[in-house]
């Protein structure tokens, strides 16, 4: 142990493959005043028994690419530092074994052409010519990758540590960290065995440790450890040395070539989850007696794939612990709770996949105080105030785990756990059959069963059990009226003196409306890309009332909250749990509401997109006059406690209006025909408004110039490369789910982010961006001939520019 500096900008806590990448990455930044802190040797936590396989395709085009870095970094390291990384691009393969595999495959090789990574469909005979030793006689097709490929994780840490050295990080080694200083809310020091380290910023790259070190300040960080067993084999004669790493989900196990021999392993569908807390001062290079009995599960199939195994002997057994999330997805970003700490971990055994590009993300992020690209698939704020109980991400992280090899199926909800948050109404919606869904731990309802129909969803890659459900419902808002339970939506108030002066200077809108009017708003990043897409009602001179979307209230208001500056009078304060939200949409919601409702109602009294207080059935509510749905509607906020009374009075009141129970897949489906954004699909961070045709919502003239307005002048000068547009498919059968390849004459040139059916135009339709580097008019939207790629078939598809449902928005405005 070495006597540590007593100051550094940054301190990187674990010397593993996170730990490293983020230090090479800063240095490269120009950041080199860095120290990483590793409490034993370097890789000794998670990273030095981890198989090295890497794959790049992931559902998310940006996870996708920061995979892609990673590939182009290993291959690069090892000339820049010197030292060998056992990388070697021998490709990845997939088996297929089933037809709904068969299916996924198909898609997500759509998904690869969309995103530009190579991919491939082979058949037996070519797999065989590749894996020499393998039998196939129950293999349909695999995906090859080309570009995929393995290193050797020690190997290829060490190389890393070599290149942070060479411009001037410093790693210290056996030097355990036994606190985080924290000052007014912000990151002040590092607390060592060898010293006080006083820092600006701390990035935790800890692995399973990770937690322990986040909880000692008050952040949450919800990765669970967990068993994971793999073995080596003695030399198998016949193996070729480049052979592509296999994965083989229909039967649960992987394998990789290793020095003559076979890497094999697998990931269960009942995974061992390691319930007490790591700990801070746990042995080096760990590894935990074999799982015999558990293992077995897996041996059939791999004596099966590879019959040589029988007869070879096991070199090395390992049974490690690695970190898993309940989404699968890793941790990055900094913690909304403080100020200055950093994390990236909980990578769900793809830690060498991801390291270089997370390390890559992470650096950025320090240094510009926000990610290269919109990575919120694994961004730490999509967590909640519930991810702080180890049970329940115990139980969570397993069924995460758990579901590493299953069927990705379309609208699949994982169940450990549930039901945890629940609106007022759950107990009446599960009378009226509602089958619910989860997100960020609230019970929604998804669709209503009609009577004599299981509600329970039934996964396909087809035309699921509920379309024609959800169609009812659809059609019911279009025609007469259905009532929403949306009281899932994140909710704040922003209060005080400088309240307004916050707002103008962080939202593209103009935030100075009178009381009583409702703001759609964005806010931006100096790039002008969409940080947040919310809804803002002014209450008073001194109070607005924010409501955005239930998954993203961390995020949301993490990002108000951070851009108050010191010594202005605001404050952001959560009040989700206060209100439930009832959305009444439709024809006749009017004369519904009319029924119950203490107020004038008219288009004269209450226009769009304002705010009443208003007495309905008794309780006091505040209405706002908006829609997500493109008709005529009402959002109710009601407070909790009158919530069973006002939905009782609205659906006895709603009997003689046709008014019925709809759920979220109505409203996906509804607002798809109007081409209405969500966050995180059709907008983010590497969107601008004038991209997504939301400039209707900008206020470039707004006396104070707000975050991102620059670069929205620079861009509405010129066509921009990219333009958001509806793709109603004509193929009345297809199924789309987002992901699928946009076609201009012949030429991809995008893919939907979001995917679905329109029950009122009575076709399939998504959202989706068409791109084009010398800039996208209409003119060129509307002259060229479109398709879509489902599933590896070209369909024909018709481009629309804005809404394909009442274009002129007429319906809402009534």
């Amino acid at each position: 142990m070495g006597a540590v500096p007593q100051t550094a900008r940054v301190v990187i806590i674990g010397g593993g493959i996170a730990g490293c990448s983020t230090a090479y990455h800063l240095a490269q930044l120009g950041w080199t005043d860095v120290v990483v802190l590793e409490r034993g040797k370097l890789t000794s936590g998670s990273t030095w028994h981890a198989a090295g396989m890497v794959g790049q395709l992931r559902s998310s085009s940006n996870i996708t690419e920061l995979l892609r870095y990673s590939v182009k970094l290993y291959g690069s390291l090892e000339q820049e530092t010197g030292l060998a990384t056992g990388w070697k691009a021998n490709g990845s393969l997939r088996l297929c074994c089933t037809k709904e595999r068969r299916i996924e495959f198909l898609r997500q090789l759509t998904t690869a052409r969309s995103f530009g990574l190579e991919m491939h469909l082979l058949t037996p005979r070519e797999i065989e010519a590749l894996c020499p030793g393998i039998v196939t006689s129950d293999v349909d097709s695999g995906l090859f990758v080309a570009s995929d490929g393995v290193a050797n994780p020690s190997d290829l840490v060490q190389s890393l540590a070599k290149g942070a050295r060479m411009k001037g990080v410093r790693i210290f080694e056996d030097t355990p960290v036994t606190g985080i200083e924290v000052r007014d809310g912000e990151v002040n020091a590092v607390i060592t065995a060898a010293g006080r380290i006083a820092c600006e910023a701390v990035a935790v790259c800890g692995g399973i440790w990770s937690r322990e070190l986040a909880r000692s300040v008050g952040v949450r960080l919800p990765i669970q450890p967990a068993h994971h067993q793999y073995f080596v084999t003695e030399t198998m004669d016949g193996l070729r040395r480049d052979m592509p790493s296999i994965r083989d989900p229909d039967n649960k196990t992987y394998f990789k070539e290793e020095v003559g021999g076979l890497i094999a392993g697998g990931y269960e569908a009942n995974p061992i989850g390691y319930a007490p807390r790591p700990g801070l001062d746990d042995e080096q290079f760990k590894l935990f007696p074999e799982f015999m009995d558990h293992f077995e599960q897996f041996l059939p199939a791999m004596m099966k794939r590879f019959p040589a195994l029988s007869g070879v002997g096991i070199k090395k057994w390992y049974n490690g612990l690695e970190s898993f999330t309940e989404d699968t997805n890793f941790v990055i970003g900094e913690a909304p709770e403080l100020k200055g700490f950093f994390v990236a971990c909980g990578f769900n055994a793809m830690g060498i996949a991801a390291g270089g590009g997370a390390g890559m993300a992470l650096a950025h992020w320090v240094v510009h105080g926000e990610p290269p690209f919109d990575l919120w698939p694994v961004d730490i704020r999509r967590f909640s105030a519930f991810h702080a109980s180890d049970r329940g991400v115990l139980v969570r992280s397993l069924e995460g785990q758990g579901h590493h090899y299953a069927m990705h199926w379309p609208h699949y909800e994982f169940e450990a756990g549930r039901p945890l948050r629940r609106s007022a109404l759950y107990d009446r919606l599960g009378q009226q059959r509602a089958c619910f869904g989860s997100k960020a731990g609230w019970e929604r309802p998804n669709w209503f069963a009609p009577p004599g129909v299981e509600a329970k969803d039934v996964y396909t890659f087809g035309r699921p059990n509920w379309f024609e459900h959800v169609g009812a419902e659809h059609r019911a808002c279009r025609e007469q009226a259905v009532v929403f339970d949306q009281s899932s939506f994140s909710k704040f108030m922003l209060i005080g003196r400088d309240a307004e002066r916050v707002l103008q200077r962080i939202a593209a809108a103009d935030m100075s409306q009178e009381p009583g009017r409702i703001i759609y708003a964005q806010m931006l990043n100096d790039r002008g890309g969409i940080e947040c897409d919310l809804t803002v009602t002014r209450l008073s001179r001194d109070s607005y009332y924010v409501v955005t979307g239930t998954a993203v209230g961390e995020h949301d208001r993490s990002y108000i909250e951070r851009h108050i500056g010191q010594g202005e009078n605001a404050y952001c304060v959560d009040v989700t749990s206060a209100f439930g939200v009832l959305g009444l949409m439709g024809p006749n919601s009017r004369a519904i509401l009319a029924e119950i409702a203490e107020a004038d109602l008219s288009s004269e009294a209450f226009p769009f997109g304002h705010c009443r207080d208003i007495i309905v059935a008794g309780a006091p509510v505040r209405a706002l006059r908006m829609t997500f749905v493109g008709e005529l509607g009402w959002e109710l906020h009601i407070p909790t406690e009158y919530m069973l009374t006002v939905y009782d009075a609205l659906k006895k009141a709603g009997e003689k209006f046709g008014l019925r129970d709809a759920g979220y897949r109505a409203i996906d489906s509804l607002r798809l025909e109007k081409g209405l954004c969500v966050w995180g699909a059709e907008v983010g961070p590497d969107n601008t408004p004038l991209e997504a045709g939301l400039g209707f919502a900008v206020a470039f003239d707004k006396p104070m110039p707000f975050r991102g307005r620059d670069a929205l002048i620079a861009q509405r000068g010129t066509a921009p490369t990219k333009r958001l547009a509806t793709l109603i498919a004509e193929a009345p059968g297809a199924i789309l789910l987002g992901r699928e390849t946009i076609y201009r004459d012949g030429r991809p040139v995008g893919w939907l982010t979001s995917g679905g059916y329109g029950h009122a135009i009575g076709k399939p339709l998504g959202l989706g961006y068409v791109r084009n580097a010398a800039g996208v008019t209409d003119d060129d939207l509307r002259s060229g001939k479109y398709e879509l790629e489902v599933a590896g078939e070209r369909i024909p598809a018709t481009l629309v520019i804005g809404a394909a449902y009442d274009p002129e928005n007429e319906k809402f405005r009534g």
